[in-house]
């Protein structure tokens, strides 16, 4: 690696946010349960005390187009200005086989831009920064890239099977995030990334692929489906995902970890100062930042907010500047993983270079 990889000026311009009206709280989900999980377990052992979640207008690629306009709003920033738009957003969207980020560059008039979609489940945000620093450097004719993209994998979960609980928190909402060459501040640092292929298909939706087409079902489970909606984001086989994910998952975070802050100037754990990271059950929140040797006030649990995917980078930060949490001269270190599965790091120092 090029040893002045982390020095080369690529900084974050903002970002931008967008959220439906509609929410439901812990009762609505404990009811949605039936019984199965109390409104007081979902609070306190998922750790949520309400979501967004979609109406009809709320599509994936319209919530991101709103995200984006939101990110152009509060920067100023003219969209004729954005070289490349990575779309970061989910593959539930309103029309399969479009994309979304073509969709996004004519709604907000990028009319400059090229736009391609990419896709790592919750990481994605992770993997989109990574990409566009990478891509900046490797093209002068990329200075400026919009990171953007909505969610709401939500609308598939069951909330009567209760080896997806710990998606129950799945949430609904939009990011944007911009990234300039030559920015001179809130400098894009190391990243690094790990996958495991023996987990790609422990968790997926059942219905609708060339392995399950819908066409294949007898008519009597196909209307009993369309009864219910298509709730049929599931683990496909529990004890691998479980028992593997217990050996590997948080040695490959920590991995991650180090390996971006190495590249960061050889950092270490000890100069984190902020840790951006998306919303999962309560005590694994506690038990990373004590893992870390950070506080909770090093970071900003999304109890009211529940998991967005990979908009959670966009709510951490805005969340963590809200409360004065991040500062300049923080390094923040942004963590994210997926369903596939995918581990992912990436450091930023915030403020001036």
């Amino acid at each position: 690696m090029n040893a002045n990889y982390a020095s080369i000026d690529v900084g974050i311009l903002g970002y931008g946010l967008y959220f439906p009206s509609r929410r439901m709280t812990a009762a609505d989900i404990s009811a949605a349960t039936e019984g199965r999980w109390s409104e007081e377990a979902v609070r306190e052992k998922l750790g949520i005390n309400g979501k967004s979640v979609p109406g009809p207008e709320d599509g994936t690629q319209e919530m991101g187009a709103k995200a984006a306009l939101d990110a152009l709003a509060r920067t100023g920033l003219d969209p004729l200005e954005i070289d490349l738009i990575l779309c970061m957003g989910e593959e539930w969207k309103e029309f399969p086989l479009t994309t979304s980020a073509i969709y996004i560059q004519e709604r907000i008039g990028a009319h400059r831009a090229w736009g391609i979609d990419i896709q790592q489940r919750c990481n994605t945000t992770v993997a989109a920064i990574k990409i566009a620093k990478d891509m900046m450097l490797g093209d002068p004719d990329i200075s400026t890239v919009m990171i953007v993209g909505g969610y709401r994998n939500g609308d598939l979960i069951d909330y009567r099977d209760s080896a997806v609980s710990f998606m129950f928190d799945l949430a609904a909402a939009a990011g944007a995030l911009i990234l300039k060459r030559g920015l001179g501040r809130n400098a894009v640092l190391g990243s690094h990334i790990i996958t495991d292929g023996s987990l790609a298909r422990d968790v997926g939706v059942w219905y609708g692929g060339t392995e399950h087409p819908i066409e294949k079902f007898p008519e009597a489970e196909l209307a009993a489906q369309r009864a219910r909606g298509n709730l049929s984001l599931r683990v496909f086989d529990p004890e691998h995902m479980k028992n593997r994910l217990n050996e590997v998952s948080m040695p490959n975070w920590l991995a991650c970890i180090d390996r971006a802050l190495e590249k960061s100037g050889g950092a270490s754990r000890s100069d984190i100062d902020f840790l951006n990271v998306l919303h999962f059950k309560r005590s694994m929140h506690l038990d990373l930042l004590k893992l870390l040797g950070l506080a909770p006030e090093q970071s900003v649990y999304l109890e009211d907010y529940g998991h967005a995917g990979q908009v959670d980078f966009m709510i951490s930060l805005h969340e963590g500047l809200t409360r004065g949490r991040i500062r300049d001269g923080d390094l923040m270190v942004a963590i994210a993983a997926g369903i596939g599965y995918v581990w992912g790091a990436v450091a930023v120092r915030w403020g001036p270079a």
